[in-house]
């Protein structure tokens, strides 16, 4: 489980969602006792066992060093609200935080896009500052819902799942869909994008439970491949 933690925080690095030391990703502790989340003040990449807290539902550090991150009620009033999710995804990508800024709904435009069906993405307005509260982070997850993902315009985006691969890739391909319509609306208006119907049908199709494993096992494969070509390039010990 603390290695789901690690491997999460390695794809979204890999993938475009790194912030410095600032975003984060949580998995439910099986035992109920909360979530698992690196502590403050470490990038995604770069968190090893000893930076993991585990953090109650009534936000204390009950392993692990250090204070809780301000945001952990992102993680614990979403996972409180939905019982079936175990892994929470918060980044500052920056497609989705300029995509969020334009106010326009997210279309099918790609199958990426098409993980919304043809709906548009949830978007949190209550604050575009962090989520420092219980009450912040009950009406996100009020928000968010049963959707995979959601935009928090001035801040990053939110995204959710039963499994961590299915969070992380939620998160993912949240960001390169707002990328994707980013470009086309860079070159003119959008003119050609999937009806309601026709985007149902690619969510069943591209992102089955399946496919959504299949890309995190991939995402996994090329973030420990640069991890350990990073590794060989450190000169070796004295």
């Amino acid at each position: 489980m603390k290695q789901s933690v690690l491997q999460a925080g390695r794809v979204l690095a890999m993938a475009g969602h790194g912030d410095m030391v600032w975003g984060h990703v949580a998995v439910r502790d099986p035992g109920g006792r909360g979530i698992w989340i690196k502590a403050p003040g470490r990038g995604l990449e770069e968190v090893q066992d000893r930076h993991l807290q585990l953090v109650s539902f009534d936000a204390e550090v009950l392993e692990g060093a250090g204070t809780p991150h301000i945001e952990a009620h992102i993680h614990l009033e979403i996972m409180r609200r939905n019982p079936a999710v175990t892994c929470t995804v918060h980044s500052h990508a920056q497609a989705a935080v300029a995509f969020a800024a334009l106010g326009t709904p997210l279309l099918p435009i790609s199958h990426d896009g098409a993980l919304f069906a043809g709906q548009d993405v949830p978007r949190f307005t209550a604050t575009g500052a962090l989520v420092s509260t219980a009450a912040l982070g009950r009406a996100l997850a009020d928000t968010l819902g049963g959707a995979p993902a959601a935009l928090m315009p001035r801040h990053g985006l939110v995204a959710a799942g039963a499994g961590v691969h299915a969070a992380v890739m939620h998160a993912v391909l949240l960001e390169r869909a707002c990328r994707v319509q980013l470009t086309a609306m860079a070159a003119g208006p959008v003119r050609d994008f999937s009806d309601p119907a026709e985007a149902e049908a690619k969510r069943r199709q591209c992102w089955s439970e399946t496919q959504l494993k299949a890309g995190w096992d991939y995402l996994l494969r090329q973030a420990e491949r640069g991890a350990q070509t990073a590794a060989d390039l450190l000169p070796p010990s004295p």
